[in-house]
């Protein structure tokens, strides 16, 4: 993704708000719901999916494209309920400039104003440490490109939520797919948005076994793998 593109703040179809490239005609978020994208696609068939399977003193997460934060601050918000442990690790290429950061209404469209120092400590934090965002959730940012992903046995969910593949397609590669699979722990899962063929058969080659699930509003579909 070119750093000089065109970028604007948009509100999607649920009152919450997305980065938008014009001349890719490219979202960070579904455009039917930022905020129900999500909880869909990240919360209910990842984090709620797999914490239902077994206990886990501290959750290991990986998000691919770390991003506006979204999916880390609503992960938070899950996890104070249920008073699991986490360590978050986010990566990022490309990491969303504060100034845009101030300008997404997440926390107020999420009725968790008294978490506003959570979401801007997730953003503000430095990057390559750990930081502790509380007692219970360590926060991890990495700057890195996904080629550069050498983790091994280290997660227990993944988070892929890439820029779509019609706009770059290197990212839903074999070879990308294969790092996933490296770094998830057996009986890991990975969760997508997407659901081409051509990322499921990537899935599918590196070992993954692959679930399609319905998808969040707008989409009929999406990906759920399981490293058996």
């Amino acid at each position: 993704m070119k750093e000089n593109l065109k970028r604007e703040i948009i509100t999607t179809s649920d009152g919450s708000t997305t980065i938008h490239f014009p001349e890719l005609d490219e979202h960070y978020h579904s455009i039917h719901g930022a905020i129900n994208e999500a909880k869909h696609v990240f919360i209910k068939s990842g984090f709620d999916h797999i914490l239902a399977s077994r206990e886990f003193p501290e959750l290991n997460i990986l998000e691919i494209g770390f991003g506006t934060g979204l999916n880390a601050f609503i992960t938070y918000l899950e996890a104070l309920k249920i008073q699991q442990k986490i360590h978050y690790v986010g990566v990022e290429a490309y990491p969303v400039p504060l100034e845009e950061v101030k300008l997404l209404n997440y926390v107020d469209q999420l009725s968790a104003l008294d978490y506003q120092t959570a979401f801007d400590e997730m953003h503000e934090s430095s990057w390559e440490d750990q930081n502790a965002v509380s007692s219970s959730f360590l926060l991890t940012k990495r700057k890195q490109f996904f080629t550069d992903i050498k983790d091994e046995n280290c997660f227990d969910l993944i988070y892929f939520d890439a820029f779509g593949a019609r706009v770059q397609p290197e990212l839903w590669s074999i070879d990308i797919f294969k790092k996933m699979y490296e770094a998830l722990m057996n009986n890991g899962v990975l969760v997508t948005y997407s659901a081409k063929g051509s990322v499921r058969r990537a899935m599918q080659e590196v070992g993954f076994v692959v679930e399609r699930l319905p998808g969040p509003p707008g989409k009929r579909e999406m990906l759920r793998a399981t490293k058996d």
